[in-house]
């Protein structure tokens, strides 16, 4: 008699405490995430399907107009972006990657070259465009040129494009970068202060796992805080950031960028009050053949570790 009543209080002792709630799953970040890519050849890929990504980015020489094997690349690369619903931010970038070998052009050559560019790939539904790729890295002749980069981008501003959205500013997460902000701002003038978009590459702070900033390493933070102190409307796109599987003094290693790409997206997480879309570079990988390989897949498009990193993110994350 005893052990059935201890049972029976137990049983009620039970119901009486509400079972535990599931753990609730992390709420979604507002950042929007897409890719950055070269290749037109990735949109048929089963496993980029699989995605269901909503954005791209593309970047081209600023003198492509007169290229036609350049126009040719790009408007394949368009015309399949569109064909699959995606949106394309397209970059203009320099003619030379050599390290500060590329000229820079005059704001009228900029003129004569891009409006062409921005009419053409308008009228196929391009609607959101940079004024000019890492603009403070050696590579590009705006490296030296603040105040150039910010002529190109007031002279940007007056092309006709309705409904665009402009990249007003685009930097690498580098050493002097803070200083480049303050110029370009200084000479953008009250266009810099109501520019809607800065652009980040932070490929420093992601592969490094940079902790602390420094002087060498600034990273995230220190260039959107440089940014608000004269623009506070300003918005942040991750126009090219990404796990690097083979670059300089790092050695082949998938493993590796595996990792990388999960603090991509911790990075993404971290500053998603002021960051509204990353573009991670790159989809097509080299098998480390190249100097530099960041892809999400092999050479012959089977998918890397970092794939299914990258895939398994993507549910915390807008489109």
């Amino acid at each position: 008699m005893r052990r059935s009543l201890v049972s029976l209080l137990a049983a009620l002792a039970l119901l009486a405490v509400p079972a535990s709630a599931p753990a609730s799953a992390p709420a979604k970040a507002r950042v929007a995430v897409g890719i950055g890519d070269q290749n037109a050849g990735m949109f048929a890929s089963p496993l980029y399907k699989q995605l269901e990504l909503k954005k791209m980015r593309y970047f081209i020489r600023w003198d492509a107009i007169d290229q036609p094997g350049e126009l040719a690349r790009a408007d394949a690369f368009v015309n399949a972006a569109i064909a699959s619903r995606v949106r394309v931010l397209m970059h203009i970038s320099t003619n030379n990657l050599a390290t500060k070998q590329a000229k820079l052009p005059s704001v009228a050559r900029y003129e004569r070259a891009v409006k062409p560019l921005v009419a053409r790939f308008r009228a196929k539904g391009v609607k959101d465009w940079g004024v000019w790729n890492e603009a403070n890295h050696v590579t590009q002749p705006t490296y030296r040129s603040p105040k150039r980069a910010a002529r190109f981008y007031r002279a940007f501003r007056r092309f006709p494009c309705a409904g665009c959205k402009l990249v007003a500013l685009d930097v690498l997460d580098q050493r002097g970068v803070e200083r480049y902000v303050r110029r370009w701002l200084r000479a953008a003038g009250a266009a810099g202060r109501r520019a809607r978009v800065i652009g980040i590459h932070n490929y420093a702070e992601v592969n490094r796992l940079v902790r602390k900033a420094t002087k060498r390493h600034p990273g995230t933070g220190r260039i959107i805080a440089a940014v608000r102190k004269k623009n506070r409307r300003a918005r942040f796109w991750y126009t090219e950031t990404g796990a690097i599987v083979k670059f300089a003094s790092f050695g082949c290693s998938v493993t590796r960028a595996q990792g990388r790409l999960r603090y991509m997206f911790k990075l993404a997480r971290r500053y998603d009050r002021y960051v509204e879309r990353l573009y991670s570079y790159n989809w097509t990988g080299a098998d480390c053949l190249n100097r530099f390989d960041a892809g999400l897949v092999y050479a012959n498009g089977k998918p890397r570790p970092g794939y299914y990193t990258f895939k398994g993110q993507l549910m915390r994350f807008g489109r």
